[in-house]
């Protein structure tokens, strides 16, 4: 990964073989970003993604490898229990023009990501909901 801070904005490109998340929290915690949003685009071979069932209160995942592009990369850092939590949307299209998408567990980039990483000012913290059974922002 390399990548340069313009004000409160990072420019990042992400290497063939990098995994996004990891990499995006890496640096969080190596820049001590404890907010701030992110969007971005690429090429990925693989990518984990899915659903919260809320009926269930549970994630369920898929894992797709082949050759992809990354339609929408989006989502947001916080903290919570004092550390780095992150929460990032995909949208991927392979060679048929077929989208598959939802919350991000890993993507892995087969060429290049190029992403924007927006410092916000302040923290926000999370807290887990037992009636949702999500971590929510807590303000």
């Amino acid at each position: 990964m390399e990548y340069r801070k313009f004000g409160k904005q990072y420019v990042i490109r992400l290497e063939k073989g990098e995994e996004v998340v990891s990499s995006i929290k890496d640096l969080c915690e190596k820049e001590n970003v404890k907010l701030g949003s992110l969007s971005g685009i690429g090429a990925v071979n693989k990518v984990t993604a899915g659903l919260f069932k809320t009926k269930e209160k549970k994630y369920v995942s898929k894992t797709y490898e082949e050759d992809m592009e990354i339609v929408s990369l989006s989502g947001n850092v916080s903290c919570m229990n004092g550390e780095t939590y992150l929460h990032f949307h995909i949208s991927v299209a392979n060679e048929a023009g077929e989208v598959r998408g939802g919350h991000l567990t890993e993507a892995c980039i087969s060429a290049t990501g190029e992403l924007v990483l927006t410092e916000i000012e302040g923290t926000v913290d999370r807290e887990y909901s037992g009636e949702i059974g999500l971590n929510l922002f807590k303000f």
